[in-house]
């Protein structure tokens, strides 16, 4: 709680100063012809080289505009942004996610780009819906989506194969999937069916609305814990625990599901559209794996989420800042993250080419989800009731807290975390 006093403090002294400077790089003494350099700040040093592509293509139609990427691991990133903020040293343009973004939009830090988009009558529909929704605050925006992840099954042919079992589709239920997992549960050989970990994107976030339940209200104001649908959500996890079909909560945190699943210890997991790579590059899975959508529960969800481009409230180089933020996301530039399997680019008809490149695993699962896609759940201060969330169902999978206790418990908690936003 210190932590985030001082961060509050820290975003008010900077809106402070952001007011004193007439807006906050509302004005800006750089005119259109000027040669400028404009500082890009992003996490993942995978994605430099489709970047670094991205950028060269921009520089030759703005050859006045240059632009330095800059990489600070995903571990460290946020601190250094902290950091940035109090010495005004913010990057032009920077990599926003959900559960950061609201914080950063309500104390000034990054600009609303509103007039731009409609000055340039940039169509928001070449989005998907919940990742606009993703970026609005208080019915402005402030990014442009420029990629997006949803949640499959991914699962081992080979295992499947072994035990006999059909490969998954469109047709499974809740009730197919625990079916499966018991059948390709194998303790002589030492293979799970699944892994159910304390997971939020890849696992209750998911099964959560699956099952009419809900994290945190609409209005940001409750959470949806202690809500039976929601717990009920939650309960299909530790079902796999029970049930010996997924390994204990301790043996997954010793030994990590993905691991498990790299080295044909578990048939089935929950995984995000970002594990392509991941999987393509590993000797084991490459393969033999592929990915289906979601078992259906009550009804049909997976949890979006995705990167937005956004802004500093206090760049020097506004009108050059926002040009390169329409650029990364135009059709363009989603091209070139989607031919060379990098992400899935948000534009709207862009990512058949992501799907393509890695034919073998069928990642056309991932595109099929967006029709019932829900964001992913945020708050102005998502980390705080974030924390709390995963002390407290790592002690209910674990055995330590019945279900209904822990899911109220954090109820509780997370609704005095939700009152101080």
């Amino acid at each position: 709680m210190k932590k985030l006093f001082s961060l509050c403090c820290i975003f008010m002294l900077f809106a402070v100063v952001l007011t004193a400077c007439d807006g906050g790089g509302s004005s800006s003494s750089s005119t259109a012809d000027q040669n400028v350099t404009l500082k890009y700040s992003i996490w993942d040093k995978n994605q430099v080289p489709a970047l670094q592509t991205i950028v060269n293509n921009f520089e030759k139609t703005h050859p006045k505009i240059k632009v330095s990427i800059q990489v600070t691991p995903f571990a460290q990133y946020w601190t250094k942004l902290e950091t940035a903020a109090t010495g005004e040293s913010l990057a032009d343009v920077f990599w926003m996610n959900g559960p950061n973004f609201q914080k950063y939009a309500s104390n000034n830090i990054i600009a609303p780009i509103d007039n731009q988009i409609n000055t340039d009558k940039v169509n928001l529909n070449n989005y998907p819906p919940a990742l606009v929704n993703l970026y609005t605050y208080q019915d402005k925006h402030y990014a442009l989506p420029k990629d997006f992840d949803t949640i499959g099954l991914w699962y081992n042919k080979t295992l499947f194969d072994a035990a006999g079992v059909k490969y998954p589709d469109n047709t499974w239920t809740w009730q197919t999937l625990q079916d499966a997992a018991k059948k390709l549960t194998n303790p002589t050989k030492g293979v799970w069916g699944i892994a159910a970990p304390v997971s939020d994107q890849e696992g209750f976030y998911n099964t959560i609305p699956q099952n009419g339940g809900f994290v945190i209200s609409p209005d940001k104001k409750t959470s949806g814990f202690d809500d039976p649908a929601t717990m009920g959500g939650l309960k299909f996890w530790t079902d796999f625990i029970q049930s010996k079909s997924s390994p204990t909560q301790a043996q997954m945190t010793d030994t990590t599901p993905l691991t498990m699943f790299e080295s044909g210890k578990i048939a089935m997991m929950y995984g995000g559209s970002w594990d392509a790579i991941e999987f393509h590059s590993n000797s084991y899975t490459k393969d033999k794996v592929a990915v289906s959508v979601l078992p259906q529960g009550k009804k049909r969800a997976t949890v979006i989420h995705g990167l937005g481009n956004v802004i500093s409230a206090n760049t020097q180089y506004p009108q050059q800042a926002w040009e390169f933020v329409n650029y990364l996301g135009s059709k363009d530039a989603a091209d070139v993250q989607a031919k060379t399997g990098t992400v899935i680019p948000a534009y709207n008809g862009t990512q058949t080419q992501w799907v393509n490149a890695y034919p073998e695993f069928h990642l056309q699962s991932f595109i099929d989800e967006l029709p019932y896609a829900v964001p992913y759940p945020i708050s102005k201060n998502t980390s705080a009731w974030v924390d709390t969330q995963n002390k407290v169902l790592t002690q209910v999978w674990a055995g330590q807290l019945s279900l209904d206790t822990g899911a109220k418990k954090l109820a509780s908690q997370m609704n005095q975390e939700l009152a101080k936003e």
